[in-house]
């Protein structure tokens, strides 16, 4: 049970991370604000850290990880550019980072009680990634 669970979270976590970076990476470009395009890269690299620590783990299970829903994927990618086409303000990017990173804290945290049986080393993951997204829509606050 500790194992299916403990590859199961580290599933979840792989692909919200996934997920986190492309999000980023759809409204980096669209930034005016040099303080909002730092904050935005450093989170990038943070998570591209915690990535790396999911995939080693992943690795010790021989497990491939999880990608995103492509249906999810694809309905945020029209949110984010049908969005910033209308109007293309760091405003705009503010709202759709803070409504990614509070959708991705509600899954993950649900993820935590439902996997509960996963081992600490990927709860320690899952709760960094959590408050890794926590922070950046606290962040995001001086921008919407």
């Amino acid at each position: 049970m500790i194992e299916q669970d403990t590859i199961k979270l580290l599933r979840e976590c792989d692909a919200g991370i996934k997920m986190g970076v492309d999000s980023i990476e759809d409204v980096l470009d669209y930034a005016r604000d040099e303080k909002l395009k730092q904050t935005l890269n450093h989170c990038k690299r943070e998570h591209d850290k915690l990535k790396t620590e999911v995939q080693e783990a992943l690795d010790r299970f021989h497990d491939d990880g999880k990608d995103p829903n492509p249906i999810a994927q694809g309905m945020s990618f029209m949110k984010t550019n049908m969005k910033l086409v209308m109007h293309e303000s760091d405003s705009t990017i503010a709202g759709l980072i803070t409504d990614g990173c509070n959708m991705g804290v509600k899954s993950l945290n649900r993820y935590l009680n439902q996997y509960e049986a996963a081992d600490e080393a990927s709860k320690d993951i899952a709760k960094r990634l959590i408050r890794l997204e926590a922070c950046l829509a606290e962040d995001m606050r001086g921008y919407l």
